[in-house]
């Protein structure tokens, strides 16, 4: 029996026990995969939800802002989540935390697919908020403990599997639309597949634990100080990706006027750039350095946007969202591995930390473009969040962790 409970005295650049460095790579490999069928099953649920935003915004007759409120309450329900996730992934366990939260995530994804009305669907999307932040941070730091163990860069890939989830969610959803399923079902029939998915996994996550630190307060601060810049960018990055989540099936039906089917065009075309961008991001930073990288990045965010802007048409826009998903392909994953190497705090500590701020970008960006396109249109609101891109090529050149 391998002792994968190494992580006990874990610090930032990984001291792993010599049984542990011994192990088989076959056994590695297929631990590899088992945290990706996570990363797949949670970007699967969320990319479930998406493909059917623009349809429960017709069924539940909801106005942009009527649906901007609404999903608020996506990110309520991450932060009340936010202060309690940290602390529970610490004391149980990434490996014994993330097997619950993401089939309690799977479950409220189908719960939002029984709403009738506008509040049932917060309640359902609120679930949703606290369950998948929960995901998000065991998930997370069970990728930095496999990225450790493997001693080179392998987030980006994890992250890439997460993004082909979410095209294949997209295929999904269209395949659903094209046979007439509703709602509930296509919902219910996505949990079965996670659930499948942790009863053929969950065995395989690192059984890891951390041992919390007591550290001085003006230390902290010092240390928070640079996590809060990187969780900032990270913010910029998830805000951009999370309104091609939410609103670009909107985007398409009523601002390029695309024909039925064809509204899940743009979310598809952002989907299958962001997981190719994951792939091979890794060989990319390798070659050219992270802070290259992501300041590219961060021009190809603001550019992808403002084309879609400025040519609201349907190769136009197609091609924009695309170089959208270039862009912000490699940021996050790029930011979760260096906190996670923190040459003073411990991984989880820092994962909650990055995570948390820039997931509120994922959560919040989308109901804040419902309020600026209530009140000036959805291509004004795109042009707001473009600005995100360049913010993010300043920021990245003025952080010395980055590379």
């Amino acid at each position: 029996m391998i002792d994968l409970n190494f992580i006990g005295n874990f610090k930032a650049k990984g001291k792993y026990k010599k049984t542990y460095r011994d192990t088989k790579v076959s056994y590695l490999t297929r631990i590899r995969w088992a945290v990706s069928m996570f990363y797949f099953g949670m970007g699967l649920c969320f990319a479930t939800w998406a493909s059917r935003i623009p349809h429960i915004k017709t069924d539940l007759h909801l106005s942009d802002g009527h649906l901007g409120t609404i999903l608020f309450a996506l990110p309520l329900g991450q932060l009340t989540m936010m202060l309690f996730s940290g602390k529970l992934v610490t004391r149980f366990g990434s490996h014994r935390i993330l097997p619950f939260s993401t089939l309690m995530y799977a479950f409220s994804l189908t719960n939002i697919g029984l709403a009738q009305n506008a509040w049932q669907l917060g309640l359902g999307l609120y679930a949703f908020g606290i369950f998948g932040n929960l995901s998000n941070i065991s998930l997370n730091t069970q990728g930095v403990y496999a990225e450790g163990v493997y001693k080179r860069t392998i987030m980006s890939s994890f992250h890439g599997v997460w993004s082909l989830a979410g095209f294949t969610g997209a295929l999904v959803g269209l395949g659903m639309l094209s046979l007439n399923l509703a709602t509930y079902t296509h919902f219910l029939i996505v949990a079965a597949i996670v659930l499948l998915f942790v009863v053929f996994n969950f065995k395989f996550l690192i059984k890891a634990k951390e041992i919390p630190r007591l550290e001085k307060k003006k230390g902290f601060r010092k240390r928070d100080k640079s996590l809060i810049l990187l969780g900032i960018i990270g913010f910029c990055s998830m805000a951009s990706e999370g309104i091609m989540f939410d609103w670009s099936g909107v985007y398409f039906k009523d601002v390029v006027k695309v024909p039925g089917s064809l509204v899940i065009l743009g979310y598809t075309s952002f989907m299958i750039m962001m997981a190719s961008g994951r792939f091979f991001g890794d060989a990319l930073i390798n070659r050219f350095g992270r802070k290259k990288v992501m300041q590219i990045s961060g021009v190809m965010i603001s550019s992808g946007l403002f084309t879609a802007v400025i040519f609201p048409f349907l190769i136009p826009s197609t091609i924009a969202f695309m170089v959208v998903g270039l862009g912000v392909s490699t940021i996050v994953p790029t930011l979760y591995s260096i906190a996670g190497k923190h040459s003073t705090i411990p991984t989880g500590e820092a994962l909650t930390a990055v995570s948390s701020i820039s997931f509120l970008g994922f959560l919040m960006g989308p109901p804040i473009i419902g309020y600026i396109s209530e009140l000036f249109g959805l291509r004004f609101s795109f042009a707001f969040i473009g600005i995100f891109g360049f913010m993010i090529a300043l920021m990245v050149s003025r952080i010395k962790a980055i590379e």
